[in-house]
Order: C-alpha cells, then structure tokens, then sequence
C-alpha cells in the first residue's frame, strides 16, 4: 500500500496494519437504497405491453365450458397468445419461443415447439395452445377463479421477477454512493469524470490508451486531473462467499496491468469481507490504494488526488 499523510492525520493509523484495521473495523452493514426494492416504472411498462391481451383472456375466468370458450376466444382475437406465456414463465413477457420437453419416460427425449408470436393461428396451434394453458395450470387457475383480474395478477408476476435484478442493484447503489464523493470532488477542483468507461470511450474522450484485463471491462470512474487519469473500480458485499477471494485477487492483477502509469483506487466494502479477510489483506498490500466508504466520508480523496 502506500502510505499517505492522511490514514495518520485523520484516520489515527501509523502503520500499514493499523491501516487494514481501521478499513475492517470500518466495513458498513449495507448500501440498501430505495431503489434496491421494486422498480415499478419497469414493473407497469412491461404489463401494459399485454394489458389489452390480459383483458380479452379475463373474459375466460370461470367458464364452465373452458376449451370451448378458448378456442372462441382466440380465434376472435389472436393477439390473446402473446400474453399466455407471460403468466407462467420466468422471463415475463419477453418469452414467446418453447422447445418443451413433453415425454421422456421411455428412453427417448420428445420434444415440441411452441411459438406464441404466431399472428394467424391455425386449428392445430390454437390446440397446442390450449394444451399449453392446461399443462402448466393456467386453466385451473382460470376456471376455479384463483384469480379476479389478469392484469393485477401480471403485475404481482413483474414485481417478482423485478425483485432478481436486485443483485445488480447493489452493484449499481455502490457506484451511485462513490458517485456522489466523485463528483463532489470534480466540481470543487473542475476536474472531468467518465462513468462506466471502456478503453475505447477513454481513447476517444481524452486520446488515452488505458490497458484493460479483459476486452469486457469497464472501469466504473476514470477522473482527468490536468494530464493525469485516475480509475476506480467500486463494489459492495453484504455477504461472504468464494467470490469475494476472486474478486480481490482480480483488483490485485489490475493493478499490476495498469503497471503504476495511472492511479488506480479499488473501493470496496461490505460486511461479506469479515469472512475474507486474508485476500482482502493481500491485495490491500500489493496495490497502492484500496480505500471502504468510510475513508470516503472522512475525505480520503481529497489526499489521495
């Protein structure tokens, strides 16, 4: 690490250890914000895609005489099968293609398409369809009026899918926290910031030839101070896991790829760390700066730039 004024002006630490100490003893128990829960803009824009469908297939909700009313109903109005899968499957109502495994049971794998952007059904896809809605319980659901109203029940569907973005949410809460220290720093300094920039968006931003570890990243901030770049790299965990020893091993080779030509600050923190601590350490050496939140909020970048 490099040892700068700062960790004994401010922090109280005079060695490199009491350093590591003070980032450890420091880790913050989450970087939940509002926006971590439902995005419902996301949620209502992806059921008012189907919600003219969801009502023409509210009208099938507690027929006695279901395959009947649902070959009439589809023939009627055929735009009702685009929103058919959305009921049932995981990615919502993006998912309009099937390759389903419908027997297996005597050693020969069977295997039918369905495809629900069909704008012209015929007899045998309308048949299809209708098996699709009683093999996966959608007619059950319809006829003993489990539900009232499709387009409520759509809505409860989004918003649980919404909730398995929310991995990336934390990821995307931790850049927004940093963001805020960066751009308060730029501004009081006029100096300039690129969010989420690639080697590319460097070169043609600033002229710049940033090496990178593999072609995929992108940098989370790059700062220009005059002639001198400066990248950070920001993540948080809330919890432990093997991921956490890859991570700081991946920050460790970072470094050594931008070979000392630019300042590279690693940001980093979460509670998960506690379990990880002996990589952590060993990167927090080997690299110049790994700083956590709280050495933010005490200022640490106004010294480290």
């Amino acid at each position: 690490m490099k040892f700068i004024d700062f960790y004994k002006d401010v922090l109280g630490c005079k060695t490199e250890d009491e350093v590591f100490s003070y980032l450890i003893s420091n880790l913050k128990p989450s970087n939940t914000l509002w926006s971590y829960f439902v995005n419902w803009e996301k949620v209502f824009e992806n059921t008012k895609r189907i919600e003219l469908a969801l009502n023409n297939l509210n009208y099938l909700i507690g027929k006695d005489n279901f395959d009947e009313e649902f070959r009439y109903l589809v023939k009627e109005n055929p735009s009702v099968i685009e929103a058919i899968p959305a009921l049932v499957v995981r990615g919502g109502s993006k998912s309009k293609k099937f390759k389903i495994l419908v027997d297996f049971h005597n050693k020969k794998l069977v295997y039918e398409d369905y495809d629900f952007s069909c704008k012209k059904p015929g007899s045998n896809d309308i048949d299809k369809y209708l098996r699709f809605v009683k093999e996966t319980g959608l007619k059950e659901l319809l006829t003993k009026k489990k539900v009232k109203n499709l387009v409520d029940y759509m809505i409860g569907v989004e918003a649980g899918l919404d909730s398995n973005g929310r991995k990336n949410r934390g990821g995307h809460a931790m850049e927004e926290i940093v963001e805020g220290f960066v751009k308060d720093l730029c501004q009081k300094n006029n100096y300039v910031y690129l969010k989420e920039a690639n080697s590319e968006k460097i070169k043609k931003e600033w002229g710049y030839n940033v090496p990178v570890d593999r072609s995929s990243r992108r940098y989370d901030f790059v700062i220009k101070k005059g002639e001198e770049l400066i990248i950070i790299e920001t993540n948080f965990y809330g919890g432990g896991g093997s991921k956490l020893k890859s991570t700081a091993g991946e920050y460790r080779n970072l470094f050594d790829v931008l070979g000392g030509k630019y300042k590279f600050l690693w940001i980093t923190d979460g509670a998960g760390w506690n379990s990880t601590k002996r990589p952590l350490e060993e990167t927090f050496k080997h690299n110049d700066y790994v700083l956590n939140l709280s050495m933010l909020e005490e200022g640490v970048l106004d010294h480290v730039l």
